[in-house]
């Protein structure tokens, strides 16, 4: 089951009702059109790949895999994040246009899994940057994937837009 950080369950913030029919059609807009990069580093990469095959398919709920973070509104984070690629993933992160999102992927990018005691291991990906939505399990199977797609897609349809400052 993903884990969604925005939930009060888990001490995030409660989100208030939309104010206007703009948020809700802007937000419908993007939650349906969620463009992901890859970072995939060990055994969940695999399972990774899987979800956007033919069987699981997220093309169906508008998910489209780029290569470049210029291009990408979230990134998977999937596998053991070592100390010397989080400086990538960090890169990778600055990279992407605001708003970004991360989906952690596996016991090993929430929080360092079976390799935790490792020195070179980085103990969770929330460690180097935020997380939005965490998907448990070693490795999980291409439906975990997908129901953390579906919850990143609540977060971004829960968002407000009118209220935002907008850039002097």
């Amino acid at each position: 089951m993903a884990v969604d950080r925005s939930d009060p369950q888990f001490g995030g913030e409660v989100m208030l009702s939309h104010t206007s029919q703009l948020d809700t059609l802007i937000n419908l807009a993007r939650a349906n059109s969620l463009h992901y990069l890859l970072f995939g580093l060990a055994c969940c990469g695999i399972e990774l790949m899987q979800t956007g095959g033919p069987r699981a398919d997220l093309d169906r709920f508008g998910s489209v895999f780029r290569a470049s973070p210029r291009q990408s509104d979230f990134m998977i984070v999937a596998g053991t994040l070592t100390y010397k690629m989080a400086e990538r993933c960090k890169l990778l992160y600055d990279q992407m246009a605001e708003p970004k999102y991360v989906i952690s992927m596996g016991s090993c990018a929430n929080c360092g899994g079976l390799f935790q005691p490792a020195y070179s291991v980085c103990k969770g990906v929330d460690k180097m940057i935020p997380v939005d939505v965490y998907v448990p399990g070693c490795p999980p199977r291409p439906e975990a994937l997908t129901e953390g797609l579906l919850k990143l897609q609540e977060l971004v349809m829960r968002e407000r837009w009118s209220t935002k400052r907008r850039p002097a």
